[in-house]
């Protein structure tokens, strides 16, 4: 059929976001604004300011990062719903981007007009393949463990609960904003959660968005395999940047300050000296017992940051000892260097969460216990080696 030279062509097509296509012509999208910042960047041809607004949008089949050139200058709400045409769509490091040009119309749409999706519909994504930033995300996984939290936000209090979740790739820790009636062991499919970078790793998050429903768990670890935490060496824990439920095995080669017997601020925990908290001044200090070990299994060292309890069992003092002596002596340095006698040369078996920063890795331990040897075992593999050498 010819098109007559005066009609004009319609609106390109509605695209999903999980179907976005770099390079491809220009579409239009509806979708929800995850985070929106404006700023202002430098133009080359002739140095002016010109504003930009970037971002996360969801329709809840995937995420992409917008940028938008020129934005008007009413304020652009997360949660907002945009209908944007004229759209382009780009990659930058791997992952698709959309762009709102001088081309592209965009106006504000309501929720009827962002389809529902279907959480069978969406495809299940690795724990180990999370990354920040992702949004819209769904996962199959077995609850390891949670707990409910208190928080501030704002001047109100909200109840939230914390956890672990982990699949056969890997494990993730999660926060629940709503109350899901998560029970450790259960096996759960969960649609609509979001990934946020948390000391460098990232942690799911669950909202009133977020749909949980109950599932046999097939192909999921079993629970008392979780519970045991993953042999991993100090090389492969520096390499994924830390991770939950870490198993790993060494010789205690250091002691960081501060260690021993130190003193904390009663309303945040931080360290304090000389009675000044960095955060809330002059305090009263409490007293508290820690030992910032350095752990070495042969493959490299990171930071065990042990709390009280597990201090006092490696050290084999109390809390209430040590104040006793320091009240005697009064050379809380004394204290330290008794902890690191009784600590050093120590093989410990260390599980916890592990995180990664420009200092390397520390592990913050849900257990601290005696390494146990197998001297068959280890004689047996001396024995081959020394054969070996003998050929």
């Amino acid at each position: 059929m010819a098109i007559s030279p005066n009609s004009e062509p319609g609106p390109p097509p509605e695209v999903r976001l999980r179907d976005l296509r770099a390079n491809s012509d220009p579409v239009s999208i509806v979708a929800r604004v995850v985070t929106a910042q404006r700023r202002e960047v430098t133009r080359k041809s002739d140095g002016g300011r010109r504003p930009v607004l970037s971002g996360l949008l969801t329709d809840g089949t995937a995420s992409v990062r917008f940028t938008w050139w020129d934005p008007p200058n009413e304020p652009i709400e997360t949660g907002e719903i945009l209908r944007a045409v004229n759209v382009q769509v780009r990659e930058w490091q791997g992952r698709i981007e959309v762009s709102f040009n001088w081309k592209s119309r965009v106006a504000p749409a309501g929720e009827a007009e962002l389809p529902e999706v279907p959480p069978d519909s969406m495809p299940v994504r690795p724990l180990n393949g999370l990354r920040a930033g992702d949004d819209g995300v769904r996962i199959v996984g077995r609850v390891v463990r949670v707990a409910p939290k208190t928080v501030s936000v704002g001047e109100e209090r909200r109840l939230l609960h914390e956890g672990v979740v982990a699949d056969a790739s890997g494990a993730v820790a999660f926060t629940a904003w709503s109350d899901f009636g998560l029970r450790p062991g259960e096996a759960i499919d969960v649609s609509g959660g979001y990934a946020r970078g948390f000391r460098g790793r990232p942690q799911l998050v669950l909202d009133e968005r977020s749909t949980v429903r109950r599932v046999p768990g097939d192909g999921l670890p079993p629970s008392e395999s979780l519970l045991t935490g993953v042999p991993r060496s100090v090389a492969d824990i520096e390499a994924a940047g830390g991770g939950e439920l870490l198993e790993v095995r060494g010789v205690v080669v250091g002691l960081l300050p501060p260690s021993g017997l130190v003193h904390r601020c009663p309303q945040c925990r931080r360290s304090v000296r000389q009675g000044i908290c960095r955060v809330h001044g002059t305090v009263e200090p409490e007293p508290d017992l820690r030992a910032r070990l350095v752990l070495d299994d042969g493959t490299g060292a990171l930071t065990v940051n042990a709390g009280r309890l597990e201090t006092e069992r490696l050290w084999g003092r109390t809390l209430e000892d040590c104040l006793r002596e320091l009240t005697a002596t009064g050379d809380p340095s004394r204290l330290e260097e008794h902890l690191f006698t009784t600590v050093f040369g120590r093989r410990i078996v260390v599980r916890g969460r592990g995180s990664a920063d420009d200092f390397g890795v520390t592990i913050q331990p849900e257990s601290i216990e005696p390494a146990t040897a197998d001297i068959a075992a280890r004689a047996g593999e001396l024995r081959t080696k020394l054969q070996g050498a003998g050929r």
